[in-house]
């Protein structure tokens, strides 16, 4: 019996870290043209006109991988009613405190949360962009809208971007190299994910 069980497919790890690599590179070069005390990080990027130049196209790949994301897994991520005694008791997740806690699916109500989180901020995000980015398209209310929504939506996104790092290694380790490598062993999955671990297994 092999000890290790596919989490991720090749599709789905590519697709997630295609849409992290666009998003790190869409955050950093966002907040070098968001406030003129950060604008050195353009140097890190090639500079400002390049960094004005990629920076929508960053955001655009993003969008896809992530919409390629959500075609996938948007009907895994609909809560449950043990999703909602999970979130109650979330703060016992946090400690390790595993004691009353319902067993996860494949995705535990906090990585579902993110995942609506992150689709509804890469959203507006786009719409958003999309607008600055022409703006000669749109009429000025919109424009002003816009301006306004982007950097909300990206403090948002990126705010959850921290905690899913946070997550995804000190908190639960074994959860990175999931999407890096796309498997697990049978006793993490057991141990975090209870109930994905027996429809995978068969027992």
């Amino acid at each position: 019996m092999t000890t290790q069980i596919e989490r991720f497919s090749f599709a789905e790890r590519v697709s997630h870290w295609t849409s992290a690599l666009c998003f790190l590179y869409a955050a950093f070069t966002g907040l070098a043209l968001w406030s003129p005390r950060l604008f050195w990080l353009s140097g890190v990027f090639g500079g400002g006109e390049t960094v004005r130049a990629w920076h929508p196209w960053a955001g655009l790949i993003f969008s896809v991988a992530l919409g390629v994301m959500f075609k996938r897994w948007a009907g895994q991520m609909q809560l449950d009613q043990d999703d909602q005694v999970w979130l109650a008791k979330s703060h016992l997740y946090a400690q390790h405190i595993e004691a009353g806690i319902p067993e996860s699916g494949r995705f535990n109500a906090g990585q579902k949360m993110m995942f609506w989180l992150q689709s509804a901020s890469a959203f507006f995000l786009l719409l958003s962009g999309l607008v600055i980015w022409f703006p000669e398209v749109a009429p000025r209310s919109a424009r002003l809208i816009a301006i306004l929504l982007h950097p909300v939506c990206a403090s948002v996104s990126m705010g959850g971007i921290i905690v899913h790092f946070y997550m995804s290694t000190l908190a639960v380790p074994g959860a990175l190299s999931a999407m890096v490598h796309g498997t697990v062993s049978r006793g993490w999955a057991r141990s975090h994910h209870g109930k994905w671990f027996r429809e995978v297994d068969g027992r």
